[in-house]
């Protein structure tokens, strides 16, 4: 009987093993997806990006725009001094002409605080900061008209703020609050000064070489069991590496022009668009290191004030803040992903014809130093006001970013971190 019950078990094994595959008929194979949704590392990414429209003098079809969406009320975000400026003009003469009803809000600070909406937001702000809860009503449009060129949140699902009690950025993160429509019309770009141009364009740069060098998607963890949960941010991916490299190869050809030559039309637009390119990449891969590190460098300004930037309280304006961590970020990460550094330090001008992977990560500090010196960028961190006495405060701050910090290719340890920080205050 014995022997009888065994050669049952193994018939009824080897019937399960020859049933159908398919998901209508199979439990066994539900079970299979089931399991591998809940596995330890993620296996799928996923692009969300903002419909993308470019065109020197294209915000003349915002109007329009409006109009085709059926609204009745438009909501005006600006600030102070952009409220002066050509593309506010530009955008107020396509509202009045197509008879869009619209109300301006002129005092959006540069670096907005937590103070500046109106209502309590921490249940979706990044954990562990907030609670990090999905999205899950459907918001107003929005029809973003970057005026810069360097964060590409026209393409993105990302808002940043200054969290005033902890004195950090920190943000929201969520696919839900993506614009609808970003208007890039290059001639916005033309009123920036030469320092909101470089910061501007610091930004863009990091934004690659940061989405590039991100741990990749099918190593971050932990897998989402509903991809409702599945993050913005979400590691470096195929789709991503493309942006990312091909906005790298645009800062190279043209951020140097843009900063030296305000009427350098070409430079301007190109920049332009890669900020949106690097949108694009880092608005799906997401950053790491540069960005998680430079959040309290902004948030514990003490008397640093940036120049070009018409504001009456300290700043450190936030490309500013992301890329003179650079070089020290790069050289720490390197090991990870060699071939990706060396391939950003050739991008960047660097001859890597007899480099060695083991030297990858100092190739491209070396290759960032020389460019910032070039751009004429503060000598690191102790030009901006900070000191060694500084270092603990800004690692703290650095902790809670875990939305960005694990996504860095090299975990890091408080002390890695320190040692970070006290590499980058001097750069030269």
């Amino acid at each position: 009987m014995a022997g009888g019950r065994d050669r049952v078990a193994y018939l009824l094994k080897q019937l399960q093993r020859a049933s159908c595959m398919c998901p209508a008929h199979s439990h066994a194979y539900s079970q299979g997806i089931e399991h591998a949704a809940l596995g330890k590392t993620d296996y799928a990414f996923e692009m969300a990006v903002s419909n993308i429209r470019y065109g020197e003098g294209v915000t003349k079809e915002l109007g329009m725009d409006l109009q085709n969406l059926g609204v009745k009320n438009v909501c005006v975000m600006t600030d102070n001094n952009l409220c002066q400026l050509p593309p506010m003009k530009a955008v107020l003469d396509s509202l009045t002409k197509n008879g869009v009803n619209f109300q301006i809000y002129e005092n959006v600070m540069v670096e907005p605080t937590d103070q500046s909406p109106e209502s309590d937001f921490l249940d979706y702000v990044n954990a562990p900061i907030g609670k990090g809860k999905p999205v899950r009503v459907t918001l107003k449009p929005l029809i973003a008209v970057p005026t810069t060129a360097g964060t590409g949140s026209e393409t993105t699902g990302v808002a940043i703020f200054d969290y005033k009690e902890l004195k950090v950025k920190t943000g929201i993160a969520s696919r839900a609050i993506k614009p609808f429509l970003g208007i890039i019309d290059p001639l916005h770009t033309l009123t920036m000064p030469e320092r909101v141009t470089a910061n501007s364009g610091f930004d863009v740069l990091c934004h690659a070489l940061e989405s590039y060098t991100a741990l990749p998607y099918n190593q971050r963890s932990p897998c989402p069991s509903n991809p409702m949960n599945r993050p913005a941010y979400q590691g470096s991916n195929p789709i991503s590496d493309i942006w990312a490299v091909h906005a790298l190869q645009i800062v190279a050809k043209y951020l140097k022009r843009a900063i030296r030559n305000p009427e350098d039309q070409e430079a301007r637009a190109g920049m332009h668009l890669a900020s949106a390119f690097a949108g694009i990449g880092f608005g799906n891969a997401g950053v790491h290191l540069c960005h998680g590190m430079s959040y309290p460098i902004s948030g514990l300004v003490k008397n640093y004030k940036a120049k070009d930037y018409n504001v009456d309280h300290s700043l450190v304006p936030h490309g500013l803040s992301v890329v003179l961590t650079s070089p020290a970020v790069f050289t720490f990460t390197a090991p990870m992903c060699p071939e990706r550094h060396l391939e950003a330090a050739q991008i960047m001008g660097a001859d890597i014809s007899t480099a060695k992977t083991k030297d990858a990560g100092l190739i491209l500090a070396d290759t960032l130093r020389k460019f910032l010196f070039d751009m004429n960028v503060d000598d690191g961190l102790a030009a901006l006001g900070y000191s060694k006495s500084d270092i603990p405060a800004l690692v703290k701050g650095t902790l809670p970013q875990e939305r960005v910090t694990k996504l860095s290719p090299r975990p890091q340890t408080e002390e890695e971190l320190s040692a970070l920080f006290e590499a980058s205050m001097k750069l030269y």
